[in-house]
């Protein structure tokens, strides 16, 4: 049975006196994804944002690979092997593909088995090695969701945070991304997927967590999930 790479146990957080996390529990197995899911304002997005100490946790405790990620700065937490693929890419627009997965490269972790490099990143991303030296801003949405995952991807992380991977694209674009995820996955690369797109996270993920108000609504398989509709329209249906 895997272990456990992330761990968070009764994590609560909040944007200046408004608490947007409740006690949250919730871990991811090695090698495995684990689906967020939940209506927009659920807290998925800041359950992210808290393990990346972009917010900070005020109680409860968060544990990576064993080891307490309290307090630490958002650099730390990408040194100690973690790395997020941001809603909306947030790419740097005024700068060129290269010039982004540079940036990324700069600190780049040397323990990851999956050693990944801006050439690896290209062999992976073939557009993107064609639109290496254009700026990022001039790229469709979709060139810039690849550019998004390659600048995570050549931080070599162990565990990877995707929130919204698949928002905004095309249709075939999002085929190519899950083919992606996939791959990824089964090079070892342990996940965490935030998705509003609930039959593409259900496909990909091994383990679920259902979030309404900040709070975990529902733990569990992911093929449980598929089997119980009843979840689906009480936790991810739009009203």
């Amino acid at each position: 049975m895997a272990s456990n790479i992330l761990e968070l146990t009764g994590v609560s957080s909040y944007y200046g006196d408004s608490q947007a996390l409740y006690e949250i529990a919730l871990s991811v197995r090695e090698g495995t994804i684990l689906g967020l899911l939940g209506r927009n304002g659920a807290g998925k997005t800041t359950c992210l944002s808290t393990i990346m100490g972009f917010v900070k946790a005020r109680a409860g405790t968060i544990r990576f690979r064993g080891d307490s990620l309290t307090g630490l700065s958002p650099e730390s937490i990408v040194r100690a092997g973690i790395a997020i693929v941001p809603q909306g890419r947030r790419v740097f627009k005024s700068l060129t593909v290269r010039e982004n997965l540079a940036v990324a490269v700069h600190s780049a972790r040397k323990l990851s088995k999956a050693s990944w490099s801006m050439e690896k990143v290209f062999d992976l991303f073939p557009r993107l090695r064609e639109r290496r030296d254009q700026y990022a801003g001039s790229l469709s949405g979709g060139e810039q969701q690849m550019l998004a995952i390659g600048r995570a991807l050549v931080s070599n992380p162990l565990l990877l945070l995707m929130d919204e991977p698949s928002e905004g694209l095309a249709p075939q674009i999002v085929q190519e991304v899950e083919l992606i995820i996939k791959m990824l996955k089964d090079d070892g690369l342990s996940i965490v997927l935030v998705e509003q797109n609930a039959d593409l996270a259900l496909r990909l993920a091994e383990d679920v967590v259902m979030f309404s108000t900040g709070s975990v609504a529902f733990s569990g398989k992911a093929e449980d999930v598929s089997r119980r509709p009843e979840l689906i329209d009480k936790h991810l249906a739009v009203f």
